[in-house]
C-alpha cells in the first residue's frame, strides 16, 4: 500500500493538539451539477443506504441522480445565503467560536471543522493539522445522537485516512452526547428565549431526521437517544407529556421510517384543532436544509393549509453562547489526560538545542 507522504519533522517540536469537528456537508452552489455531486457521494455512502452496491449503483446514477439535483438545487436556492449554505456558515461559526472558547480557557487547542460529504472533507483536514505539527486530535461529530448512518460514517472516513497514513495522531472520538445535561440546557435556553420574545404553542413538536426502521431492528441506538433527548427536554422545560410531541422528518424511499412522520403528525395536529404549535429540530446542532426548508417551509404550509393558525419555527443551537460553553465542556472532557497548555517559547527552543546537539554527537 503506498502511504501519503510525511510532513517534514521536526526535532523537539511540541505535541500540538486539535478538535476537528465534524458535520454532514453540504453542496457547493444551489445548482443542478454541484447537487449531483455531492447527493453521489453522500448516497453513495453504503452507511447511508443499506442496499447492495450492484442493485442501488443502479438506482442511484439510472434514476436518482437523473431526476432529484435539480429538484433539490431549487430547494437549497430558497435558503442559500451570501455566506453559502447555512449549515457551512454556522458549522464555520461554531469551529471559530469553539477555538475562541478553549483559547480563553487557557488552552492551546486548534480547532478546525470538515464535512462527510462535500469540502473541507475529513481527509484534507487531518492531513492539514498533521503539516501543522498536530500529534493529538479529538473528533467531534455535530450530531448529538448516535447513528451508524451519521456519527459511524465520520469514523469512517477517519479511519480510511488513516490507512493510507504512516504515522497516525493519537485519535480520540466522541460518540455521543444526546443526554449531556449542557446540551439539553443550552437547547432549553434557546425555547425559552423564543418563547419570551414570540410566546409559548399549545404544543411544542420536536423533530428528529428520520431514519429507517430496520436500523432500530438492526440494534442501531439512535431511536433509544431521540427519545431520551426529547424526554431530557421536556423535563427541564417543565413541560407535561401532553404539551410536547416528538417526531421523526426527511423520509426517503418507500420502506418504513421511524414513527410518528413530522409533516403528517402536523397536518392531523391541525385537523384535530389544535391551533398553534412550535417546532424545534434538536438533533440539528445547525440549521440546513431539512430545518430552513423542509421544517420552516414545508411543514408550516402544511400545517396552515390543514387548518393551523400559527407555526413558529426554533432556530437550532447554531452559534449560541450557552452552545459554544457546552461544546468546550463536552469536548475537554474528552481531552482528559492530554497537555493543553500552550508550550513556552523558551523551553521549546532548549529542547530543539538540546535534540540538535545529541545529533551532533551521534
Amino acid at each position: 500500500m503506498a502511504f501519503n507522504k510525511e510532513p517534514s519533522f521536526q526535532h523537539g517540536q511540541a505535541a500540538k493538539t486539535a478538535v476537528l469537528y465534524c458535520n454532514l456537508g453540504t453542496p457547493s452552489a444551489p445548482t443542478a451539477p454541484a447537487l449531483r455531486k455531492y447527493l453521489a457521494e453522500f448516497l453513495g455512502d453504503s452507511r447511508v443506504v443499506e442496499i447492495p452496491k450492484p442493485i442501488w449503483w443502479l438506482i442511484l446514477h439510472g434514476i436518482i441522480l437523473r431526476v432529484r439535483p435539480k429538484k433539490s438545487a431549487a430547494k437549497y436556492a430558497s435558503i442559500w445565503t451570501e455566506g453559502g449554505s447555512p449549515l457551512k456558515v454556522f458549522t464555520e461559526q461554531q469551529a471559530q467560536s469553539l477555538g475562541t472558547a478553549l483559547q480563553e480557557r487557557g488552552h492551546s487547542v486548534t480547532v478546525r471543522y470538515a464535512m462527510r460529504y462535500g469540502q473541507p472533507s475529513i481527509p484534507a483536514q487531518l492531513s492539514a493539522l498533521k503539516a501543522e505539527g498536530v500529534q493529538r486530535v479529538l473528533i467531534v461529530p455535530a450530531y448529538p445522537q448516535y447513528s451508524g448512518t451519521t456519527t459511524a460514517s465520520v469514523f469512517d472516513a477517519v479511519y480510511r485516512w488513516g490507512l493510507k497514513t504512516r504515522l497516525v495522531p493519537e485519535m480520540r472520538f466522541v460518540n455521543r452526547y444526546h443526554d449531556d445535561p449542557r446540551y439539553i440546557a443550552a437547547l432549553a435556553q434557546t425555547v425559552r428565549e423564543h418563547w419570551a420574545t414570540h410566546g409559548q404553542a399549545e404544543k411544542l413538536v420536536m423533530s428528529f431526521h428520520g431514519v429507517p426502521e430496520r436500523t432500530l431492528q438492526l440494534g442501531d441506538p439512535y431511536h433509544c437517544e431521540c427519545m431520551k433527548t426529547g424526554r431530557l427536554l421536556a423535563e427541564a422545560l417543565g413541560l407535561s407529556k401532553d404539551q410536547y410531541k416528538l417526531t421523526f422528518q426527511s423520509r426517503f424511499g418507500k420502506a418504513k421510517w421511524l414513527e410518528p412522520y413530522t409533516e403528517p403528525t402536523l397536518i392531523a395536529m391541525a385537523q384535530q384543532g389544535v391551533k398553534k404549535v412550535d417546532v424545534i429540530c434538536p438533533g440539528f446542532t445547525s440549521d440546513c436544509l431539512e430545518t430552513l426548508e423542509e421544517i420552516q417551509q414545508e411543514a408550516q404550509e402544511a400545517f396552515l393549509h390543514a387548518g393551523g393558525e400559527g407555526f413558529s419555527y426554533i432556530s437550532c443551537l447554531n452559534n449560541h453562547a450557552q452552545w459554544i460553553e457546552a461544546l468546550a465542556d463536552i469536548s475537554l472532557g474528552h481531552m482528559q489526560g492530554w497537555d493543553l497548555s500552550a508550550p513556552d517559547a523558551k523551553a521549546l527552543a532548549a529542547s530543539r538545542e538540546r535534540a540538535l546537539a545529541h545529533g551532533a554527537k551521534n
